[in-house]
C-alpha cells in the first residue's frame, strides 16, 4: 500500500473528531484498554486491547450513530430515521434515537440473530424483518425513506459517522501515548478511517493497520484500483466487517490515513476469539477478534507498543458455540479418529481405557460392527477426543498405531501439523 497522503488530508479531520467527542460526552463510555501479557511476550513489547466490546450496545457503533442523529435538524428529526443492519449498527441507531427522542425504523435480514433483533427492539426501534442479506434490508430501508421522508442513516459513509467513530482514536492515544502500531478491523471503513485520522493528526509516526477477513476483503483491491470496487461474493464468520464495497467518502478517508492492510482467515479469527475468551477473559465477536488474529498470526510484523481495537462483542450464542469449536479444532484441541479394533468382547473398553490413559478426554464414540468396508472379525470405532494440542495429538496417534491399531485421522486438512496419516 502507498504511503498515506498527509498533504491533502482526509475528508474528516481532527477538528471534526474533537467536536464529536464533545457531543458524545455523557453518552458513550471511554472504554478501557487491557494489557495482553501473552501477546506482549510474542511481540516483545506491550500489546493493549482497546475494549469497544464493552461500549454501550456492545460495539463502537453508538459513537457514530449518536453523532449523526444529534446533528439532524428538527425538521428531519420529526420525520424519523431509518437504517439497515444485521446487528451492531441497528442497535447503535436504536439507542441514539431513543436518547434523542427520534422515531427509528430498522430493517434487518430475516435470518438476523434473535438476540440482536430483541436488543434493537429493546432500545425502542421498530424492527422489520425481510430478505436474506443486509443488502436486501438496505433496499427496503431506502424505499421506506423515499416513501415516508425518514432520514436514512448510513452505517459508515457519512462525515458525522466517521467523526464519531474517530473518537476511539482520541481515547486510545491518551491511554497508550507511546503506541507505535494500531490495528483496526475494517468493513466499510468508518471506524478505521476515523481512528486513523485522529491518530495521524497528532502522531504521524504511528503505523495504522487495517485488518480484513480474507473472505470479505474489499479494501486491498479497491486501493489498488484507485477507487471502491465491489466484491462478487463474500463468505466469513465476521459478519460485522462483511462489507462488499468501501464507501465513497470512507475510501478517500482511508486512502489518506491508513498505512497498510492485512487479511486473516476464518481459522485465525476463530482462534483469536478463543484466545480473547481464555486468556483475556473478554467476549469478542468474530469481527472484533480480527485484529487479534492478525497479531497472533504474525507477531513479528508489528512494532510495539501495539493497540488492537476490539470493535464489538455482540455475538449470537449459537455462532459463539460454533466459533469456539472451530477455534479449538484449528488449535488441535479436538481430534477425530477412526480406529480399527478386533471384534471381541472387551476390545472397545480396552481401547477407551488406553485413550484415557494417554490423557485424551472422550467426547463421542461410534461403534460400528456392520460395514461392507470392514473385514470380518474387526470393528471400526469413530472417536471424537478433546486434546491438549498438536504434540499431544501426535503422541496419541503414534501410541495407538504402535499398539497395532489401524488409525485414520478425520476432519483435518492436508498438511495439518497435529498428526501424520
Amino acid at each position: 500500500m502507498t504511503t498515506p497522503d498527509v498533504t491533502t488530508g482526509p475528508p474528516v479531520g481532527l477538528a471534526e473528531i474533537r467536536a464529536a467527542r464533545e457531543l458524545l460526552a455523557g453518552v458513550t463510555r471511554a472504554t478501557p484498554v487491557a494489557l495482553s501479557r501473552a501477546l506482549s511476550d510474542a511481540i516483545g513489547g506491550p500489546v493493549w486491547f482497546k475494549c469497544e466490546n464493552l461500549q454501550r450496545t456492545g460495539s463502537f457503533k453508538i459513537r457514530g450513530a449518536y453523532t449523526r442523529l444529534a446533528r439532524l435538524p428538527e425538521s428531519e428529526r420529526a420525520r424519523g430515521v431509518v437504517a439497515a443492519s444485521a446487528g451492531n449498527h441497528a442497535q447503535g441507531v436504536a439507542l441514539a434515537a431513543q436518547l434523542l427522542g427520534i422515531r427509528a425504523t430498522v430493517f434487518m435480514p430475516a435470518g438476523a440473530a434473535i438476540p440482536k433483533v430483541d436488543a434493537t427492539r429493546g432500545y425502542g426501534a421498530e424492527v422489520l424483518l425481510g430478505g436474506e442479506t443486509v443488502d436486501d434490508a438496505l433496499v427496503a430501508a431506502i424505499a421506506h425513506a423515499e416513501r415516508t421522508g425518514a432520514e436514512l442513516i448510513h452505517p459508515f459513509d457519512h462525515p458525522d459517522v466517521v467523526a464519531g467513530q474517530g473518537t476511539v482514536g482520541l481515547e486510545l492515544l491518551e491511554q497508550v501515548p507511546d503506541v507505535a502500531t494500531v490495528l483496526v478491523a475494517a468493513g466499510g471503513g468508518g471506524l478505521l478511517g476515523g481512528v486513523a485520522a485522529a491518530i495521524k493528526a497528532q502522531r504521524p509516526d504511528v503505523r495504522v493497520v487495517g485488518v480484513q477477513a480474507a473472505g470479505a476483503a474489499a479494501w486491498p483491491g479497491s486501493l489498488a484500483a484507485g477507487g471502491p470496487v465491489a466484491l462478487g461474493e463474500m463468505r466469513t464468520i465476521a459478519d460485522g466487517i462483511a462489507v462488499g464495497r468501501p464507501g465513497d467518502l470512507t475510501f478517500r478517508q482511508v486512502e489518506a490515513t491508513v498505512d497498510e492492510f492485512v487479511t486473516v482467515g476464518e481459522d485465525s479469527i476463530s482462534r483469536a476469539l478463543l484466545f480473547c475468551l481464555e486468556r483475556a477473559k473478554l467476549l469478542v465477536e468474530p469481527a472484533g477478534a480480527a485484529t487479534v488474529a492478525a497479531l497472533l498470526g504474525d507477531p513479528g510484523r508489528f512494532a510495539a507498543p501495539a493497540v488492537a481495537v476490539l470493535s464489538g462483542g455482540n455475538v449470537d450464542p449459537l455462532v459463539l458455540l460454533h466459533v469456539i469449536q472451530n477455534g479449538m479444532a484449528s488449535a488441535a484441541r479436538y481430534l477425530s479418529l477412526q480406529v480399527r479394533v478386533g471384534d471381541r468382547p472387551g476390545a472397545l473398553a480396552a481401547l477407551l481405557t488406553g485413550v484415557g490413559g494417554l490423557g485424551a478426554n472422550v467426547i463421542d464414540v461410534e461403534h460400528s460392527r456392520i460395514s461392507a468396508t470392514v473385514p470380518m472379525g474387526e470393528v471400526d470405532v469413530a472417536l471424537s477426543l478433546e486434546m491438549r494440542g498438536p504434540e499431544h495429538c501426535r503422541e496419541l496417534v503414534a501410541a495407538l498405531r504402535s499398539a497395532g491399531h489401524r488409525v485414520v485421522v478425520t476432519g483435518v486438512p492436508d498438511g495439518d501439523p497435529r498428526v501424520s496419516r
